[in-house]
């Protein structure tokens, strides 16, 4: 019979985030954890189409800091927030100008809030839209952008005095950050996985900020 040791993690454990993090440097091999108002969250395995939209879209933030200077992006790093959580987005884009930024490095953890939060929901979905939503609506994370994959719906949230809206598409059917100028996303070239597209409408985006006045 399997016995497991007493200090490793399962999904649904109770605990602070200190021993939630002392217990993970105890567990090299794992990958994907998170801490969401106390509780263990361990997601599945990635699946193929679950692997695929993460890889999009985290080539489109990618393209999109690389291009413009002060902005970073994360793949699937665990972030402190506050009242002891610690959620890992698949994706997260943050401002590092002093003026504007929302986080820090803390023990080499990022710390604070991300200023745009992404999830792929497959297998997560349903904590992925219901306590990480809340969570990141408390912490006042200002976008969360989510993909519900097997629905193909793409949910892009901005917090307006403290609760989430979703963002409506433009007249071109294109979805645009309101934290970050340029940052356009082509909905139906992201279910196609027609990346050129999402990379021509990114493109776009990004000339409307060399464009404006100094």
């Amino acid at each position: 019979m399997l016995v497991l040791e007493p200090d490793l993690l399962a999904p649904g454990d109770c605990m602070g985030r200190e021993e939630f993090l002392r217990r993970w440097e105890q567990m090299p091999h794992l990958k994907f954890a998170e801490l969401i108002e106390g509780v263990v969250y361990m997601p599945s395995p990635v699946s193929i189409p679950n692997a695929r939209f993460d890889g999009l879209l985290s080539g489109l933030v990618f393209y999109y800091a690389a291009h413009v200077p002060g902005v970073e992006s994360l793949a699937n790093a665990s972030w402190l927030m506050k009242r002891g959580n610690a959620p890992q987005p698949d994706i997260s884009l943050r401002n590092l100008q002093k003026h504007a930024a929302r986080s820090w490095v803390e023990d080499k953890f990022a710390a604070g809030v991300p200023e745009l939060a992404i999830e792929i929901c497959a297998s997560s979905r349903s904590y992925d839209l219901g306590p990480k939503l809340a969570l990141y609506q408390t912490a006042g994370v200002p976008e969360y952008l989510a993909v519900p994959i097997e629905e193909q719906r793409v949910e892009w949230r901005y917090l307006e005095q403290g609760k989430y809206k979703m963002l409506k598409p433009h007249r071109d059917g294109t979805l645009r950050s309101r934290i970050f100028p340029g940052l356009w996303l082509n909905v139906a070239a992201l279910w196609k996985e027609d990346a050129p597209r999402l990379i021509a409408a990114l493109e776009k985006g990004l000339a409307t900020i060399a464009d404006r006045p100094k």
